[in-house]
């Protein structure tokens, strides 16, 4: 089968187009072929070991020390069930589904096993493949972290880069609940979250959310420019600060704010649970939840991808197709 690989941590020149065994499910396992997947950050930083400050030696512990351990990159995919081990009940040959193998990864290849039982799920009818393939990676890191701030109506949500993955889905997700949602993107990206929900709208090279006299129940950090020292002028009484992308460094207060303050800084990293697939699944059918798809690239050109995901400047998600 077609995958990409790579066999040492670098830049998108370290990735090549190979062919692997094709794999086979065991008993509890579905065969996906994959018709679409996407890059996403956390793609890019396993390929080059850029991670947040202080994480990099932690980093090659989990990925490998001298060379990856796992050399297909991907967190998520969407597809059709090409074949079911025997022990499969949920789904069956031909089934469109998408899956999340997450930190697992192994989604850049054209063919993917899944645990039955595991993130996969039914792709709603009204997405696309590469829609669907974009629901899993900003769609779950979203709604765990909603979850763990205890997101209620009426709370006033600021999302600091609202026009990524995880932000184009925090903007969604915060609305529906009944949020007062305030997004901060670059100029270009402005109409973009106002048209998933955003009540307001900030350019961050023109205005700082922290000098305003605006104050926030919620703050969710996706792009590391609002550690606590920085968002804590603009938090509530009770207010939670969420660091879905920090430093270690930016870790050390979370003990000290929790003594000292009616402030919460929730951090690390968020829970897969297969059951959000089927959550995302329900949000996007109904169309309460939208995949942001910003560039599509066909499979052989996914070093491209990478590329532009490097920049740090990603709109949306970046799609990747297969052909059949």
């Amino acid at each position: 089968m077609k995958a990409v690989v790579y066999r040492r941590y670098g830049s998108p020149d370290v990735l090549e187009l190979t062919e692997l065994p094709k794999p086979s499910p065991r008993d509890d396992e579905v065969l996906i072929r994959v018709r679409a997947t996407t890059v996403t950050s956390a793609d890019w930083r396993v390929r080059s070991l850029c991670l947040p400050k202080g994480f990099g030696p932690l980093a090659r512990l989990v990925f490998g020390i001298s060379r990856p351990r796992q050399p297909v990159l991907g967190t998520e995919l969407a597809g059709d069930v090409e074949a079911v081990g025997k022990s499969v009940t949920k789904l069956k040959v031909g089934d469109r589904v998408f899956a999340f193998p997450g930190a697992s990864l192994g989604a850049h290849a054209a063919y993917k096993c899944m645990r039955d039982s595991g993130a996969v799920a039914p792709i709603p009818a009204n997405l696309s493949y590469g829609e669907a393939a974009a629901l899993s990676f900003g769609g779950t890191t979203a709604l765990d972290f909603l979850r763990r701030a205890q997101l209620k109506p009426g709370d006033a949500v600021l999302v600091n880069g609202a026009s990524g993955s995880v932000g184009t889905a925090l903007v969604q997700l915060a609305k529906h609940v009944g949020a007062t949602v305030t997004a901060v993107c670059s100029a270009n990206n402005l109409e973009l979250v106002r048209s998933l929900g955003a009540t307001h709208a900030l350019d961050y090279t023109r205005e700082d959310f922290t000098h305003g006299d605006t104050k926030y129940d919620i703050i969710a950090d996706c792009v590391g420019t609002a550690p606590y020292a920085r968002s804590r002028v603009a938090l509530k009484d009770g207010g939670r600060l969420l660091l879905i992308l920090a430093s270690l460094y930016d870790l050390f207060p979370i003990p000290w704010v929790s003594l000292t303050t009616r402030h919460r800084i929730l951090a690390g990293p968020s829970s897969e649970r297969p059951e959000d697939l089927h959550t995302l699944a329900r949000l996007a059918q109904s169309g309460a939840l939208r995949v942001v798809v910003g560039s599509t690239y066909p499979f052989e050109s996914i070093a491209d991808a990478h590329r532009m995901v490097d920049t740090g400047h990603k709109r949306g998600n970046a799609v990747i197709t297969l052909d059949d």
